[in-house]
């Protein structure tokens, strides 16, 4: 795992190093060393799946834990309120993967997320925070073995290592899909996952969230009624095609309370709610605190010099022509 920018923030954004023929995987044990990936708060921009194996009475991850991190989601010790002698007891693994090693659409189309079986447990985390299911105790031995198996093929690179690894980490995904879906719905459609209406839902909202969008618009623009598509993507992906509006439109303000210093109201004129009052309401609702307590807890103070050109950017957006 390399720094890839730190956008003038204590926070730096992590991506993951391209491995032998194209891999996109890679597993890393945490041991509460200095080394460890989730040591020092970070985001990234690639999948995280986190076992933790064992941890100390009190601590607030437990053994048995599973933390599942979106791209984009601020993790490390600090982020999760783990105190540093803790951290130095807690023993795991961390999977790290890109979504096209899934035949995936990349991790720059979130929306995509939540279509896909295996990608569909990543949707819904609000930073800060993640998602945490747990796994049984007597689940445990399974799993403990099913990711050390991964990291021997990593580690090996026997003929077919890479065949085998995606499928190792496909058979991790399932279980964590199992985990986060009781009703089995996600998991029922492994074999049938193709959403042509909501790939066309999800361009519509990519293309257009930071203008004034509606589900009436939504709905125009791939030929269905709006009360045809309200119905059709809350029963694929469980939530509405507004929410998914709100969702996109966070997710790039958190971006850019994080790597800009642009004032709030610019940021949410830049992402299509262009009422002050409305953007931070909105915000507070999705996340549990304003934009500037977020910025506050994620990004922290950045330097003028370094986000100068992006605050002209986005307030010339703000403004419009």
């Amino acid at each position: 795992m390399s720094t890839l920018r730190r956008s003038g923030r204590p926070v730096p954004v992590r991506g993951l190093d391209v491995l032998p023929a194209g891999q996109r995987v890679a597993v890393h044990r945490i041991d509460g060393g200095q080394h460890s990936p989730l040591a020092a708060d970070h985001t990234h921009d690639f999948f995280v799946l986190t076992y933790v194996a064992d941890a100390p009475p009190g601590s607030p991850v437990r053994a048995g834990d599973l933390l599942v991190v979106a791209p984009g989601d601020l993790v490390g010790a600090t982020a999760l309120g783990i105190a540093e002698h803790d951290w130095r007891s807690l023993s795991g693994w961390a999977v790290l993967f890109d979504a096209d090693l899934l035949g995936a659409q990349p991790a720059t189309s979130p929306l995509a997320w939540g279509t896909h079986p295996l990608l569909a447990p990543f949707v819904g985390g609000r930073s800060p925070g993640i998602a945490r299911l747990s796994v049984p105790p007597e689940a445990r031995p399974a799993w403990t073995a099913r990711v050390e198996a991964l990291e021997a093929e990593l580690a090996e690179r026997r003929s077919g290592y890479h065949a085998a690894a995606v499928a190792h980490l496909t058979l991790l995904l399932v279980e964590v899909a199992r985990l986060a879906d009781a009703d089995g719905r996600i998991v029922a459609d492994l074999q049938d996952n193709r959403e042509p209406l909501l790939g066309e839902v999800f361009a519509v909202i990519e293309r257009r969230y930071a203008e004034p969008l509606s589900l009436r618009d939504v709905a125009r623009a791939v030929g269905r009624s709006p009360g045809h598509l309200t119905t059709r993507v809350r029963e694929r992906t469980g939530r509405t095609v507004l929410e998914w509006i709100t969702e996109r439109r966070m997710m790039e303000a958190r971006r850019l309370l994080a790597t800009t210093d642009a004032p709030v109201a610019a940021i949410g004129a830049a992402v299509g709610v262009p009422d002050p009052g409305y953007f931070a309401r909105l915000f507070r609702r999705e996340h549990g605190m304003s934009p500037a307590a977020w910025r506050d807890r994620a990004a922290g103070p950045a330097s003028a010099e370094d986000h100068s050109g992006r605050i002209a950017a986005i307030s010339a957006a703000a403004s419009g022509p």
